[in-house]
C-alpha cells in the first residue's frame, strides 16, 4: 500500500504543471486539475489513516478510493495532453488495477 501512496504523490507532481486548459478542453480543466491534486493528498491521508484499521474499514476506504481514482483518471484524460496525460492516465490505470486486485483478494471481491 505504501507503493500506491508514493505513486499518488508522484502523480500530484506530474499534475501540477498542467493547470491551464489547452484549446478545445473544458473551461473547468484548471479548476478540476487543481482539485484533483488536493483530492490526491486527501486520499493519501485517508489511506494512511486506515493502514492499521479493521478490515471492514479498510475495504470501505479502498472502494471509495477506486471511485476517486476513476474520477481522477477521467479528469486527466480530458484535461491533459501529451506526455503528462499518458503518464497520469497510465498511473491511474495501474493504481485502479492494484486496488481492484486488493479488493478482490481481501474484501470478498466487491469493487
Amino acid at each position: 500500500m505504501r507503493k500506491l501512496a508514493s505513486a499518488a504523490l508522484a502523480l500530484t507532481l506530474i499534475a501540477l504543471p498542467q493547470l491551464a486548459p489547452a484549446q478545445g478542453r473544458p473551461a473547468t480543466c484548471s479548476r478540476d486539475l487543481f482539485q484533483n491534486e488536493g483530492g490526491l493528498r486527501r486520499q493519501q491521508a485517508r489511506l494512511s489513516a486506515v493502514a492499521s484499521a479493521d478490515q471492514a474499514t479498510q475495504c470501505r476506504t479502498w472502494r471509495e478510493h477506486v471511485g476517486f481514482l476513476q474520477n481522477a483518471r477521467t479528469i486527466f484524460a480530458i484535461c491533459q495532453s501529451g506526455r503528462e496525460r499518458e503518464q497520469n492516465v497510465a498511473l491511474m490505470d495501474s493504481e485502479l488495477a492494484d486496488y481492484r486486485a486488493l479488493l478482490s483478494s481481501r474484501c470478498g471481491g466487491r469493487r
